[in-house]
């Protein structure tokens, strides 16, 4: 079985507080060191990161990747196949939203903390569209099909199972497109930034 290796990695408390281009550009930056984490555990080069007109990752030799981030952490993760990564941190959400993210049959499916069911679901679906390169202009062709354990989900698009493995830390969750992959997390801190 092939192994995954998405890496997340915190971002130092001294920059959480940036604003505006410079928050942008310190996240981009610390998001792509992830990404070469990742690169470096799974024996892979990434030269560049070409995307297309959208702004989707583009393959590069036949290396796949994707990135993450938010305020606190960032991801990154690359694979020989399509591959997405999400994480967001647990919090309250409104309805209108949950109502947008997954119809009734699906929130039905599992039986967790609503929002921590909700943070799942959400950064699976993320996830998902992500390796598709489609991004959220698909939500609706992605669906929540089975919930297998606290750490997977079995998702549906376009008519095709995808399997997403989750990962929680600190408040957060890190969601992955995983299929037949083994996946092995790796969570850094701001005070060892190499260490991935």
């Amino acid at each position: 079985m092939a192994v995954l290796y998405p890496v997340i990695m915190s971002v130092a408390a001294a920059q959480r507080g940036l604003k505006g281009p410079a928050k942008v550009r310190h996240l981009s930056t610390r998001a792509r060191q992830a990404l070469a984490a990742s690169a470096a555990k799974s024996g892979a080069a990434l030269p560049h990161l070409p995307k297309d007109d959208r702004g989707a990752p583009l393959p590069v030799n036949g290396v796949y990747w994707s990135i993450s981030h938010k305020p606190d952490y960032v991801a990154g993760v690359v694979s020989l196949h399509p591959v997405g990564i999400d994480l967001e941190e647990i919090r309250t959400f409104s309805e209108g939203v949950r109502r947008k993210i997954a119809d009734e049959a699906e929130w039905a499916l599992s039986s967790e903390v609503p929002e921590r069911r909700f943070f799942r679901f959400w950064t699976a679906k993320e996830a998902v569209l992500k390796a598709a390169g489609t991004g959220l202009s698909a939500l609706s062709s992605c669906r929540v099909q089975s919930v297998p354990d606290g750490r997977h989900l079995i998702l549906s698009y376009q008519g095709a199972p995808v399997t997403v493995a989750h990962f929680f830390f600190d408040h957060h969750v890190a969601a992955v497109v995983a299929n037949a992959h083994r996946v092995d997390w790796s969570l850094v801190g701001e005070e060892d930034p190499a260490a991935a």
